[in-house]
């Protein structure tokens, strides 16, 4: 047996800590503490799940079966010092396993300018280039310089920025587990970056259900495939939330899952909810907005159940 599998703890029937608070359990899930470590994750599961915050997630009430892996040890955590560019920028390499609203926090008060934008977004840096977290402020691919990380085989890859495909809530690199992620930041008076930070949280104490337990919208932002009524035209992008609302979606409620009455893109939990409430909530509204308007909505929630991760 290597080494690094040797030392490696492998936790049974482990809870996984979501936003939702609800869900199954991991029959096994691993905390690695290096890169051999993680490699030695993937020859016992070249499947495997890799867990983040917890804050996109839902897990299925029977739990999950291939091996779920935490990037949250120290040796996927590490930052470097700010390397100044030759275009005036910084560059910041920092651990998959970093949580992103400390990063900000760090960040704006050391003058580095660009994450202050995703403020609110509870996520690890390397969730949230796997899924290219943003809103209506930016997302994080406007500040990605490179990313690093190993493939199903444990190959090692780096990736720069033009290298990746980037899009609206994805990156093209689902099958790569990101183990470093490299930052272009520019500097700004930390002043200035307080306040566009509080502005973006502003915005959303407005706007959504921080104070509840959801894992943020539920669904992407639809682009019309024809012309809508009161919704938009024909290839434009629209607001999932302004769709949902229109179908008279506000409110329902499966069990102790609700479609949010402050924003209906947001499904939130009462503590008597189930992984299945919410999995039928999300069938019922996506039931209810394609009968109303024929638009078909798609989860920005990822669902991990028995088999892995659920289309």
């Amino acid at each position: 047996m290597p080494r690094a599998l040797d030392e490696l703890v492998i936790l049974r029937d482990a809870p996984i800590s979501t936003w939702f608070r609800v869900g199954g359990c991991a029959d096994r899930l691993a905390k690695p503490a290096s890169l051999d470590q993680l490699r030695a994750c993937i020859d016992t599961d070249p499947g495997l799940l890799v867990l983040g915050d917890g804050a996109n997630l839902l897990v299925d009430d029977g739990g999950v079966g291939p091996l779920v892996v935490e990037l949250s040890s120290p040796g996927f955590s590490a930052r470097s010092e700010p390397t100044p560019q030759a275009d005036g920028t910084l560059r910041l390499s920092v651990g998959a396993g970093v949580r992103l609203p400390r990063l900000i926090s760090d960040c704006v008060a050391s003058g580095l300018g660009g994450l202050e934008r995703l403020a609110g977004f509870p996520a690890s840096i390397g969730g949230a280039v796997r899924m290219n977290a943003g809103g209506a402020f930016g997302e994080i691919a406007d500040v990605i310089a490179s990313i690093a990380g190993v493939d199903r085989q444990g190959r090692a890859i780096t990736l720069e920025r033009e290298q990746i495909d980037f899009g609206y809530r994805r990156s093209g690199l689902e099958s790569l587990i990101i183990t470093e992620v490299e930052l272009s930041l520019r500097p700004a008076p930390r002043a200035e970056l307080d306040q566009r930070r509080r502005e973006v949280m502003e915005h959303k104490k407005a706007s959504q259900p921080l104070s509840e337990k959801s894992a943020g919208c539920c669904f992407k932002n639809p682009t019309l495939a024809c012309d809508v009524d009161s919704i938009g035209a024909a290839g434009e992008r629209v607001s999932a939330g302004l769709v949902i609302d229109r179908a008279g979606g506000k409110g329902i409620a499966v069990g102790g899952a609700r479609v949010s009455e402050v924003h209906a893109n947001f499904i939130v939990t009462e503590p008597s909810a189930k992984a299945g409430d919410v999995i039928r909530l999300i069938d019922e509204v996506r039931g209810l907005v394609q009968d109303r308007f024929g638009i078909d909505l798609h989860r920005e929630v990822v669902v991990w159940g028995r088999e892995g991760e659920l289309s």
